[in-house]
């Protein structure tokens, strides 16, 4: 017989040691593991058993769909690592951004967001909610003056990214979650840059925070996943009835391998920091990049924010080159050892072109507007030695200045 969990030890608990041991809840067979329960559905003892289940006299598990095993220990163990009373699972990091909107929302209701966001979180904003009679308001998130502008009035969500894909604006988190709660809003943050290891959003103000756990979370790019954690009483009754019903499940495979890759997510997180850091400010002295975005460098326009509300700077450095996208091509074309991928958070270290990938369909106004230019790369630093890191990178920006 395995001892009984703690729950209220769980939460005193440092968050190394709950990334390794929180929501833990073992079988009878006392594996060491978390167990892999590969299962679509589940049997009863009997059928007032199954009646009880389906009644909510019990607990028993009914359908995948609806839980598992497996996602109940890593839905635990994310709340308890973002100091959040609940979270659920979805099987996609965009699954869970639209879901978290959609639970909140309705019909005539008002968000308000900052414009720096992901092309696929841009387009579910500005594209898809207002089909449903949603309208987005969007601001320059750095500016604290046009969220009080925007917020003067009712809203029902405010939506923003800190730091931003690709540019690593940020947002002031405690600030615009008190604007935000003043106009009647919840606040939902994605935290995908900064993980719970340098920026813990709920801390700050926010209501709810949401995660591709494709990211750091899994961290060696095995699986799709994502997160929403937030308040128990929100997760209950707005958000598990839209999960329940609509379906977008995380597997309990793939929840199984981000579980794994948690218990080493500071370790991996803190490596790829400092390394990204390093590469940061070598990159800002090397000829031809006309500037570089990190927040952890001097140089970048919120750095005393990003000081003030993270612990770390992260592990992206997006940098601009001069002669705009042929440069940018010669660059990422003559690299070795970084990969060209538009996935980040990964241990191999990877570099896109956002301007045509990742926000090609955000338009040119836009890109302008947030700063992604033609000449702008976006690096995600992973777990190689930085000195060849440093050697490829300076290889790549040798070819690119020669064209």
């Amino acid at each position: 017989m395995t001892r009984p969990r703690d729950r209220d030890a769980e939460r005193r608990w440092r968050p190394d040691t709950q990334a390794v041991r929180g929501g833990l809840e073992r079988s009878p067979f006392g594996e060491t593991s978390e167990a892999l329960h590969l299962t679509s559905g589940f049997v009863y003892g009997s059928a007032d058993e199954a009646f009880g289940a389906f009644s909510g006299d019990n607990d028993h598990h009914r359908y995948t769909r609806l839980g598992n095993p497996t996602l109940d220990v890593l839905e635990e163990r994310l709340a308890l690592l973002e100091g959040g009373e609940a979270a659920r699972t979805t099987a996609s990091g965009m699954s869970a951004v639209f879901n978290a909107l959609a639970s909140m929302l309705r019909a005539g209701d008002r968000v308000v967001a900052s414009r720096a966001l992901f092309g696929s979180c841009f387009q579910v904003l500005t594209t898809i909610l207002p089909r449903w009679g949603v309208v987005t308001d969007l601001i320059d998130g750095h500016d604290l003056a046009q969220w009080e502008a925007a917020l003067a009035r009712p809203a029902k969500v405010v939506f923003f990214e800190t730091p931003s894909n690709p540019m690593q604006e940020l947002v002031d988190v405690t600030a615009v979650c008190d604007l935000a709660h003043a106009a009647g809003a919840r606040v939902i943050v994605d935290n995908i840059f900064a993980t719970p290891v340098l920026q813990r959003p709920l801390d700050l103000g926010a209501d709810v925070v949401v995660y591709s756990t494709t990211k750091h979370m899994d961290g060696h790019g095995r699986t799709l996943g994502g997160a929403i954690i937030g308040p128990a009483a929100y997760v209950e009754s707005e958000l598990n009835p839209l999960l329940q019903h609509t379906g977008p499940t995380m597997s309990p495979f793939s929840a199984w391998v981000v579980l794994k890759g948690l218990e080493t997510l500071r370790m991996r997180v803190e490596r790829m920091t400092a390394s990204a850091l390093d590469l940061a400010g070598w990159l800002e002295t090397q000829p031809g990049v006309r500037a570089v975005r990190h927040p952890w460098l001097a140089s970048h326009p919120q750095h005393a924010l990003a000081r003030a509300q993270m612990s770390g700077g992260g592990s992206i450095v997006t940098f601009e080159l001069d002669g705009g996208r042929e440069r940018a091509f010669a660059l990422l074309d003559a690299l070795r050892l970084i990969d060209l991928s538009n996935n980040l958070g990964d241990s191999r270290s990877l570099a896109i072109h956002p301007a045509t990938t990742t926000h090609l369909r955000i338009g040119a106004q836009e890109r302008e507007r947030t700063g992604i230019s033609e000449g702008v790369i976006r690096l995600s630093i992973g777990l190689e030695d930085v000195e060849d890191l440093r050697d490829d990178l300076a290889t790549a920006l040798s070819a690119a200045s020669a064209r």
